[in-house]
């Protein structure tokens, strides 16, 4: 259908007047939820990242995309019911204890919730028993933790054991990601991914979730 191939565009473009417009009148048309969803911005948020990763586009151009997917999703969600919308694993997220810093990693929040996984974002300064408590209470499949000081790296280490400790470590997939953080740090702390940008962070969870 023309309609949804235009706001595929629109979501890929950043074009967030048009898009929502659009999503409007595809709604309005009586187009069924689910093609808006995965014809649309599901579509368009792994296109996205595919550019991205191929070095087409850059983090201003992927996160306007991403605020533009979030402002049609708003346009959705009163409308949503059971079944509208298959979630692919629910991702808790946070940058841990004593980083403030939250840009990349509301990035990656936005991207996976535009690739179609349910997203809980825990925000900054997150310690490691909040997230031990916040992976059990929402049966979460993969824990996301981001740091953007060296200094507070040691926190996902921290993480991981208190995930040993509560003995869940081995119900949740983790994946690391931040300036300081590198592959080899990764594997010393044993998680289970590293993730270096937003755009490999949404195919290695899908990795992860066996998609």
């Amino acid at each position: 259908m023309e309609m949804l191939a235009e706001l595929k565009e629109a979501v890929i473009n950043g074009k967030n007047d048009k898009a929502v417009a659009t999503t409007e009148k595809a709604l309005a048309d009586g187009v069924a939820m689910r093609r808006i969803l995965d014809e649309s911005l599901i579509a368009a948020m792994d296109e996205v990242g595919e550019r991205y990763s191929t070095g087409k586009i850059f983090v201003p151009q992927m996160l306007r995309s991403a605020k533009t997917m979030h402002s049609c999703m708003d346009v959705l969600k009163p409308h949503l019911r059971e079944g509208d919308f298959t979630s692919k694993g629910k991702v808790v997220i946070g940058t841990v204890k004593a980083d403030l810093h939250d840009i990349g990693k509301n990035l990656v929040a936005m991207m996976l919730e535009g690739a179609g996984f349910t997203v809980v974002d825990m925000g900054v300064d997150v310690s490691p028993d909040k997230f031990v408590q916040c992976v059990q209470e929402e049966s979460a499949g993969i824990l996301g933790m981001s740091a953007l000081l060296s200094t507070t790296m040691p926190s996902m280490t921290a993480t991981l054991e208190a995930l040993e400790k509560a003995g869940i470590r081995d119900q949740v997939k983790v994946l690391v990601g931040g300036a300081p953080v590198t592959d080899k740090f990764a594997r010393q702390i044993k998680a289970d991914a590293y993730a270096p940008d937003a755009g490999t962070a949404v195919a290695t969870a899908k990795k992860l979730m066996g998609l």
